[in-house]
C-alpha cells in the first residue's frame, strides 16, 4: 500500500549522493513503521524534513518528482529514530565528560586504581571534592572496606563522594562526612525513620553510606556546574544518542541546570531533537507547585525543540539492600518498615487533579508495589474528577506490581514506562533483593508481560546514565531475561515487535507528541538505519546491532565510521 503526504513540506536537506535534492527515496530497505496498521515497507520518501510517502518503490516512484534522490539501502533495516521514554540525558552526558566507573569497575579490587586515576587527571574533580561516578550497588555491603581504602592515607583529608549506579545511593568517606556534619552527635537527633537514610553503626557512628535524603547535607557541598560544562554535557549527550539511534527522548528531572542545557543547546543551533522535560513536584503544596511549572513553561517557552509539558514525582526510593526505602505493601522482613511513601495519597490525588486539568502529564517514579498501587489511585481520581483527558500519565520503573493492579493501566490509560534492562538474573534482583521482601511480592518482578497481556502500553526507557540507553540490549533483556545467575522469571519475557513498538510509537504517546514515532506520512524524518534485520535475528545477534547513521528532521546528525 502506498501512503503518501497531503502536503509536501519544505526543510533541510540530506546528502547522501552526489545529488543535492530535497527529496529522497530510500529503497530496497525493511522498513519497520511502527504503524500497526501498515507495520512493513520496502521504500520511503521524505521532502525536507518531512516522511511524504511509504509503501513500495514502484508506487513511490509514480509519485515523486523526477529529480528525486534515489538511495538504495541494500537489504538493511530501516526503522524511525528510537524515542527514549525517560532518559536523564544531560546527567548523562555530565557523566561522559566525568569520572563514570559503570564500565570499568565491576569488582572492589578494581576501584582503587580507578579513583586515584579520576584525581590525577582531575576528570573525577568537583571543585576540590573527588566525584566518582557508577558504582555497583552490591559496594554498599562492604563500608568497612570503602572506608580502608578511602578514608586513611592520601584520602585522610581529601574529600571523596562515591556515586551509585542507580541515581539514588552514594557513600561518602570520613572527611566528607565531617565537613557536611554527618556525625554521630548528628544521626542521634534523628528519628529513627529520618536515620534509615544513613549507614551506620551499633554505636550510631555513620560508615559513609547514604541514600536519597540522606545526600541533602552533602550536595550543597558540590560547586555548580558551570554554562560550559553544561553545554559540553549536553553535545555529548546529543552525540551517544544518535550513536543509538535515539532521535528525541523525555527527560524527567529537567532541574535548572538540566534546562539551561539544552537552551544553551537551542542556542547555539543545535537543538533539533524534540525534547520533552518535567521538572520534579512534590505534592506538598499542589497548588503552588503547579503555578512554579507554569512560570518555567513560560520561561522555555520559545526555546525550540523544549517542551515542558509535565511534571515528575517520586512516590519511594529504591529497594536494593541497604537502601530499602522503596514502598511495598509488606514490610521488609529485616526490619519490619515498609519503606517510604514519599507523598500524602489525598495531596498526590489532589496534585494529579490539578495537573490533569492543566494539562500536565504526571510522570511517577514508582519502585515498590505499595508505591505503584498508591500512584495510580492518584490518578484514578484525576480520571474521575476530569474524565479521561488523553493525557499519557505515567509510572516509570515499576519493579513489582501486585497482579491486582494489572489491569489498572489499560483502564485508566497509565503507560508504563519500563527499565527492562534491569529485568536480569543477578545480584541486584536476587542477593541484595530476594532475602528482604515477602515471597508474594518478590515473584513479580519487572512484570512487562503481564502489564502487556492486560492491555497496558509500555514504553521504552532506560533511566540513562543509570544504565545504558543502548535500545538493542534493553530489548534483548527484555526478550531474554537472561542473567549471570540464570533467567528471571521467563514468564514476563516480552515479544520482540512489541519492544521496537515501545521504543517508537508508545514512547512518542508517553511524550504525547504524536509528529514522531512512525514512518508516516506527514511525520518528522526521523529515522535509523541498522545493519541487520533485528525482527529476524537471534537475540545474541540482535543484541550486537549497529546504527549506519541517524537522522532527525531529515539531516543525518551520526553516521558511523
Amino acid at each position: 500500500m502506498l501512503l503518501l503526504c497531503g502536503s509536501l513540506c519544505a526543510g533541510g536537506s540530506l546528502l547522501f549522493g552526489q545529488q543535492n535534492s530535497p527529496e529522497k527515496i530510500f529503497y530496497n530497505a525493511k522498513v519497520f513503521t511502527a504503524d500497526p496498521q501498515n507495520p512493513y515497507a520496502e521504500a520511503v520518501a521524505i521532502r525536507g524534513d518531512r516522511i511524504v510517502a511509504v509503501g513500495n518503490l514502484a508506487e513511490i516512484e509514480k509519485s515523486s518528482s523526477a529529480d528525486a534522490e534515489k538511495i538504495d539501502l541494500h537489504g538493511k533495516s530501516l526503522f524511525p529514530g528510537f524515542i527514549d521514554s525517560h532518559s536523564h540525558s544531560i546527567d548523562g552526558g555530565l557523566n561522559l565528560i566525568s569520572a563514570d566507573a559503570s564500565d570499568a569497575v565491576t569488582t572492589l579490587d578494581e576501584l582503587p586504581p580507578f579513583v586515584a586515576e579520576a584525581k590525577k587527571t582531575g576528570r573525577g574533580m568537583r571543585g576540590d571534592i573527588l566525584e566518582v561516578l557508577g558504582m555497583p550497588l552490591e559496594f554498599w555491603s562492604h563500608t568497612d572496606h570503602l572506608n580502608a581504602e578511602f578514608s586513611t592515607g592520601a584520602y585522610g583529608k581529601q574529600s571523596v563522594l562515591l556515586r551509585g549506579m542507580d541515581g539514588h545511593t552514594a557513600w561518602a568517606n570520613r572527611a566528607l562526612l565531617q565537613r557536611a556534619g554527618i556525625t554521630a552527635d548528628f544521626l542521634k537527633t534523628l528519628s529513627p525513620g529520618q536515620r534509615s537514610y544513613y549507614g551506620y553503626d551499633k554505636d550510631m557512628r555513620p560508615n559513609g553510606f547514604l541514600v536519597d535524603a540522606g545526600l541533602e547535607k552533602v550536595e550543597p557541598l558540590l560547586p555548580k556546574r558551570t554554562p560550559a560544562e553544561l553545554l559540553a554535557a549536553g553535545r555529548a549527550a546529543l552525540q551517544y544518542n544518535y550513536s543509538l539511534g535515539i532521535t528525541a527522548w523525555l527527560d524527567p528531572l529537567a532541574t535548572d541546570d538540566v534546562l539551561h542545557a539544552y537552551k544553551l543547546l537551542a542556542d547555539h543551533g543545535e537543538l533539533n531533537s524534540e525534547i520533552v522535560a518535567f521538572p520534579q513536584v512534590f505534592a506538598k503544596n499542589p497548588a503552588a507547585e503547579l503555578a512554579g511549572i507554569q512560570k518555567t513553561r513560560e520561561e522555555y517557552k520559545n526555546v525550540p525543540h523544549l517542551h515542558v509539558t509535565g511534571v515528575k514525582v517520586f512516590a519511594d526510593g529504591v529497594v536494593e539492600f541497604p537502601s530499602q526505602t522503596a514502598h511495598m505493601t509488606k514490610p521488609y522482613r529485616n526490619t519490619g518498615r515498609n519503606g517510604d511513601l514519599l507523598f500524602d495519597p489525598q495531596k498526590f490525588a489532589e496534585l494529579c487533579v490539578m495537573a490533569d486539568k492543566q494539562g500536565l502529564i504526571v510522570h511517577v517514579h514508582a519502585i515498590g508495589d505499595g508505591a505503584v498501587k498508591a500512584a495510580l489511585d492518584g490518578i484514578a481520581a484525576a480520571r474521575k474528577a476530569n474524565g479521561n483527558s488523553g493525557l499519557p500519565h505515567t509510572l516509570t520503573h515499576e519493579q513489582f506490581v501486585r497482579p491486582a493492579d494489572f489491569p489498572r493501566f489499560r483502564e485508566l490509560g497509565v503507560v508504563s514506562a519500563l527499565q527492562l534492562f534491569w529485568a536480569d538474573a543477578s545480584n541486584d534482583t536476587i542477593e541484595i533483593v530476594k532475602p528482604y521482601l515477602d515471597p508474594e511480592i518478590y515473584k513479580w518482578q519487572y512484570p512487562a508481560r503481564s502489564i502487556l497481556d492486560n492491555g497496558g502500553i509500555i514504553s521504552g526507557a532506560s533511566d540513562w546514565p543509570v544504565s545504558t540507553a543502548n535500545v538493542f540490549k534493553g530489548i534483548y533483556q527484555a526478550e531474554t531475561r537472561k542473567g549471570p545467575e540464570g533467567v528471571l522469571d521467563p514468564s514476563q519475557d516480552m515479544p520482540r515487535e512489541a519492544m521496537f513498538y515501545a521504543y517508537t510509537r508508545n514512547s512518542a504517546h508517553a511524550m504525547n507528541m504524536e509528529s514522531i514515532g512512525t514512518i508516516a506520512p506527514g511525520k518528522r524524518a526521523d529515522l535509523a538505519l541498522l545493519d541487520r534485520d533485528v525482527l529476524t535475528v537471534s537475540p545474541e545477534r540482535m543484541r550486537d546491532t549497529k546504527v549506519l547513521w541517524t537522522m532527525v528532521a531529515g539531516k543525518t546528525v551520526y553516521r558511523a565510521k
